[in-house]
């Protein structure tokens, strides 16, 4: 029986010796994670399939590189990472179509909380998450994608379906709303 190795060892072997065994058992172990968590952002299963592969193909090709060195580099995130900016060079891509299919995800699904929502509202620091919870889902969008997904205004601003100026204005609105809140 074989032990069991590290998203670390199995990167490192992926990295170094293109260890096809290796990158078998990182896919298995994050592909259905990170597929599931794509549809949460992303309306179109083709795309979202589309982008995870890329992802690991990235990955087996050399072109992403992990540092475990960095601070809260954990394989996960780093994978998150990479999907994430993949699924808005492909949104980008697919212009308006896209936008509509992000604006229909997210009519048919508003009042499901997202496991991204459900996470946050249950953080129990303090009064963080009554205030999260009282924030609009516009608001809550916007803190999602450029504070816990990392990504940049503009890379939230496609991703969202809204300009660059609005993910900045409710940027703002939410931390004002916040602070607010917990004072």
């Amino acid at each position: 029986m074989s032990e069991t190795r590290s998203d670390g060892e199995l990167l490192r072997a992926v990295a170094a010796d293109q260890d096809r065994r290796a990158f078998e058992e990182l896919y298995r172990r994050y592909a259905p994670w990170l597929t599931a968590r794509m549809r949460g952002r992303c309306a179109d299963p083709g795309l979202v399939d589309d982008v995870v592969q890329e992802t690991f193909l990235a990955v087996w090709r050399g072109t992403a590189r992990y540092r475990p060195d960095a601070v809260g580099a954990d394989a996960a995130g780093w994978l998150w990472r990479i999907a994430s900016r993949r699924l808005v060079d492909a949104l980008r891509g697919a212009g308006a179509r896209g936008r509509l299919r992000q604006a229909l995800a997210r009519l048919r699904h508003r009042d499901e909380a997202s496991a991204e929502e459900r996470v946050l509202a249950g953080l129990e620091h303090g009064d963080l998450a009554g205030a999260l919870v009282r924030l609009s889902p516009e608001l809550r969008a916007v803190l999602q994608a450029t504070v816990v997904d990392g990504l940049t205004t503009r890379e939230a601003a496609v991703l969202l379906g809204i300009p660059p100026g609005t993910v900045k204005t409710r940027a703002m609105r939410a931390r004002k709303q916040l602070r607010e809140a917990l004072a």
